[in-house]
């Protein structure tokens, strides 16, 4: 199988709810994360994907959904303050630990019908997390990505389940 793998930088905060270690605290992280795509067979340009299609696409959404924002479990009690106060805040189903982000983004790219196997969620430079498909990103992303007419950058992908946004992301539900 052919892989492209497209690195995103991005700076967010967390905490972790009933948790004993540090990570109990809000903090922060500089991330790495590293998105990278399968397919069986190269397109008629000899790719599995265009790198700016990614960039165009997934950075996008990264920088103006998670980048620079507090990722925090629904039911934190700092939430509702946070929201009060218009701060960028994606509230979870589950504790925002690096592998619940990493298949956060790995939602959004298949919803973008784009072949996903792997993210990979650099959280420090000595710690990583990956959601991995349990299939090479099912047959059908891999069908639809031998498409050329196809561009998923050209609409909204469905609203990435258990994600709610601030007000000033209302467009994300």
């Amino acid at each position: 199988m052919y892989a492209v793998t497209k690195v995103i930088r991005f700076c967010y905060g967390h905490r972790l709810l009933d948790y004993r270690g540090k990570c109990r605290y809000l903090h922060g992280h500089n991330g790495k994360v590293e998105i990278e795509l399968g397919s069986l067979v190269l397109d008629r340009r000899g790719m599995v994907r265009d790198f700016e299609e990614i960039k165009r696409t997934v950075q996008r959404w990264i920088d103006t959904t998670l980048d620079h924002t507090m990722l925090l479990r629904r039911d934190d009690p700092l939430a509702p303050m946070l929201r009060r106060r218009r701060e960028r805040c994606v509230l979870l189903d589950t504790n925002p630990t690096a592998e619940a982000i990493a298949k956060l983004i790995f939602d959004y790219c298949v919803r973008l019908r784009f072949p996903v196997t792997a993210v990979r969620l650099w959280e420090t430079e000595h710690s990583v997390a990956t959601y991995r498909a349990s299939t090479p990103a099912s047959f059908d992303s891999l069908r639809s990505s031998l498409d050329p007419a196809r561009d998923p950058s050209s609409r909204d992908p469905e609203p990435v389940e258990g994600l709610r946004t601030g007000p000033e992301r209302s467009r994300v539900t």
